[in-house]
């Protein structure tokens, strides 16, 4: 992770084939193609790896996850369980369709707590938002199990954690929707896209109409098109699509390399007895894409963080005080900062996260440093990295 790091002639292929159509809409403009629909083979290659029988590209996980939201007929005053640590577009989708985030602890995996989440339902909940930070899953087995109890829509954020399986399922077909993101630094990357997958015929004939203004893509062209309700531009375009259709063909060969450096990076520091790694579920495997490790406080933590970054080991982050993806330091959303006036019932509703007891969170998060899964390394680099990482950590610990 990410893709861009081994960007290929396989990309500047699929991205020469739509320069020489002039193409660069996914509808439309059918004479003009040459028979190149980029988006389109996309998204059927992602119905086959993640085994699903619907997957609609749009522009960006963040907007994956406002039309899987949409698609599902959520809205204002609705409740939507996510967790405190994610990246900000979490919420940020919830608030765009008039919804309202309730932030739960995450436990030793790094995501949703399932008795948090149990905790936390009300006669408003409507969906519960996993979301598998760094490469890895939520429980998804209880949480399944909670949403079936309580009749509640079970949606999965897996922008960061593409490739990753559970109970043999790939992540994000687990639930009744799944989205991912192909930006720039994800592990398969579009340069600027993300996906929406599902089994439901209703969610994806929405997802389909809602990204692309209400278009209901049954007529001959596009001014022949109804609008059977509202919709915006969520829309990828055939480069991006281009790009990504090389890269999905090579998810694989990715995750074989995460996997391996992964590994020599964990044997090395599992020699450290006062390192421990986050829980991946029963059933699970990760993506690889981070190896996330605890130490035994917070201002060990932290020091090491530093020391890492000191010692010249970089793309080591430590979450706790990090501006985009710890509840921390979301003071927009707890502040209500918003350009556009919010719905009403997001005042009403939303809890004042200024006070809110999150320590459970804080114990996991304030103790985990996310190492960073390079695709681009070299078997030297890694064994150096492992080296010098080791080195480091003892010296803090000692």
């Amino acid at each position: 992770m990410p893709g861009f790091e081994l960007f290929g002639e396989q990309e500047k292929k699929q991205v020469q084939d739509v320069l020489d159509t002039g193409v660069l809409m996914r509808y439309g403009f059918d004479g003009m193609r040459n028979g190149q629909w980029k988006a389109l083979e996309l998204e059927k290659a992602l119905e086959e790896r993640m085994e699903v029988k619907h997957a609609q590209l749009v522009s960006s996980g963040t907007s994956a996850l406002t039309v899987a939201l949409a698609s599902a007929g959520i809205g204002a005053g609705d409740e939507v369980i996510m967790p405190t640590f994610t990246f900000v577009a979490s919420f940020e989708s919830i608030l765009a369709i008039g919804a309202v985030p309730v932030l739960v602890d995450v436990d030793d995996t790094l995501t949703l707590n399932p008795e948090a989440v149990e905790k936390a339902i009300t006669k408003k909940t409507k969906v519960v938002m996993p979301v598998h930070m760094c490469g890895s899953m939520a429980d998804l087995r209880v949480l399944k199990f909670i949403c079936d109890k309580h009749d509640l829509i079970l949606l999965e954020d897996a922008c960061q954690a593409i490739g990753g399986t559970f109970e043999g399922k790939p992540l994000g077909s687990y639930g009744d929707l799944g989205c991912f993101s192909f930006d720039y630094v994800k592990t398969i990357t579009c340069g600027e896209g993300g996906a929406v997958i599902t089994n439901n015929e209703k969610y994806k004939t929405n997802a389909d109409h809602y990204s692309d203004h209400g278009h209901n893509h049954v007529g001959k062209d596009r001014g022949a098109e109804t609008h059977p309700f509202l919709g915006y531009n969520y829309r990828i375009s055939e480069l991006n699509a281009a790009v990504g259709l090389a890269q999905i063909k090579r998810l694989n060969e990715f995750l074989s390399i995460q996997k391996k450096n992964y590994k020599v990076l964990r044997e090395a520091l599992a020699t450290i007895p006062e390192v421990t790694f986050r829980k991946v579920p029963e059933g699970g495997e990760e993506s690889y894409a981070f190896l996330n490790f605890f130490l035994p406080d917070e201002n060990s933590a932290k020091r090491a963080h530093q020391a890492l970054g000191n010692g010249g080991v970089d793309a080591c982050f430590y979450w706790y005080d990090n501006n985009w993806h710890y509840y921390r330091k979301w003071e927009h959303l707890t502040n209500l900062k918003s350009l556009a006036k919010l719905p009403q019932e997001v005042y009403n509703q939303l809890l004042d996260y200024s006070k809110s007891d999150f320590s459970k969170s804080d114990h996991w998060v304030g103790r985990t440093i996310s190492c960073l899964i390079k695709l681009g390394w070299s078997e030297t680099e890694v064994a150096e990295r492992a080296q010098k990482m080791t080195d480091i950590l003892r010296e803090i610990l000692k």
